[in-house]
């Protein structure tokens, strides 16, 4: 743990879902940006391990733990960790998140529940645990990974697309919420991204999709973390309760 004598003026960022795909892609271009990096993972610790490597390559400090954001607890816990070792939390990304695909008739009851605690109250919990802090403190930036299902709706996705369209909604009723104590609230909202979990796809639906995409092409996690960063820096300083689309114009 580091005292506040070893604390540097670096603000910090807490990323949920930052060992992989989107998370791990926001992690890294924060750093970039001047931050240090708080941020969990639930499953592959291998893979959280590089990326602490990586950021503290980087010159940026890490607090990487093991959490499950269906738990509130464990949430409220991390961030509290977070402003203990590193600082006070200047920006919180909340990009974890889980598909469990397939028809509604054919969905089971975890196939649900699975997906809306994982990516709605995964960001609520996110969300709760950081923004009376950022009050009492009167600055503070969020922004939320949703999706393009979330805003259309997606054949097949009737969980997922319920629960991003959730993160939108909570999104924009948080910014009105906490506009006047100086915290900004916004979404990220991709399309077809190249990571672990769009890699799973069939690959007729993934040329279905990238037919129906404007720049026919897949999206890179990279170039969503440049909306992030974009939304968490002070040139989004006057851009709160937005949706901002990453889904070269499907």
């Amino acid at each position: 743990m580091n005292s506040p004598e070893q604390r540097t003026s670096r603000p910090v960022a807490l990323i949920s879902g930052g060992s992989r795909g989107i998370g791990r892609a926001v992690a890294l271009r924060l750093a970039e940006d001047g931050h240090d990096i708080s941020f969990c993972f639930r499953g592959d610790e291998q893979a959280a391990a590089n990326l602490e490597k990586e950021l503290t390559a980087s010159g940026a400090r890490v607090l990487a733990r093991r959490v499950d954001v269906t738990d509130a607890a464990a949430v409220r816990d991390w961030a509290d960790a977070t402003e203990k070792e590193l600082g006070p939390v200047a920006v919180a990304v909340t990009s974890a998140g889980i598909t469990r695909d397939k028809p509604l008739l054919m969905m089971s009851d975890d196939d649900w529940h699975d997906v809306v605690d994982t990516n709605l109250d995964g960001a609520y919990h996110v969300c709760r645990a950081v923004v009376f802090p950022m009050m009492k403190r009167r600055s503070g930036a969020i922004v939320t990974v949703s999706s393009v299902s979330g805003l259309y709706g997606n054949a097949g996705q009737t969980n997922y697309a319920a629960s991003k369209a959730g993160v939108i909604a909570l999104t924009r009723s948080l910014a009105k919420e906490v506009g006047r104590r100086g915290i900004r609230v916004n979404a990220v909202a991709p399309g077809l991204i190249d990571t672990d979990m769009s890699a799973v796809l069939d690959d007729q639906v993934k040329q279905q999709v990238t037919a129906r995409t404007a720049l026919g092409r897949t999206g890179l996690a990279a170039e969503v973390a440049e909306a992030v960063s974009f939304l968490a820096s002070a040139r989004a300083s006057y851009v709160t309760g937005a949706v901002l689309p990453v889904d070269g114009g499907l």
